[in-house]
């Protein structure tokens, strides 16, 4: 497969498709629905929660964290997470301004 050529899109676009990314695997939708539920900093109980190995939720906290959707800590051995209130309004206004292009939205078919 050959490599993506971003530069051909805008940086609107590119930065759409890294926020897409991000609930490309549900591992990461798992951690943000449990982030979202506790609605408070959380530490290590992911492990627990999801049944997933440590280093597999590690990755996906710091993918998660990579694109700022999640903000946390780490003091020694300990880690808080939580949702990152600002970029989650980001990302919800942007998804809605994709959806609200599509003439469907009034309840007419198009095909």
């Amino acid at each position: 497969m050959g490599l993506t050529k971003t530069d051909l899109y805008s940086a609107e676009q590119n930065a759409f498709a890294q926020m897409g990314k991000v609930f490309s695997h549900p591992a990461r939708v798992a951690i943000l629905q449990y982030l979202l539920k506790a609605n408070a900093c959380i530490n290590s109980d992911l492990v627990q929660e999801l049944g997933l190995a440590q280093a597999t939720i590690s990755q996906h906290l710091k993918e998660l964290k990579q694109v700022g959707i999640i903000q946390g800590t780490i003091e020694g051995t300990s880690m808080n997470y939580c949702i990152n209130p600002s970029k989650w309004k980001e990302f919800q206004e942007s998804f809605n301004q994709l959806f609200e292009q599509h003439p469907c939205c009034g309840g007419e078919d198009c095909c």
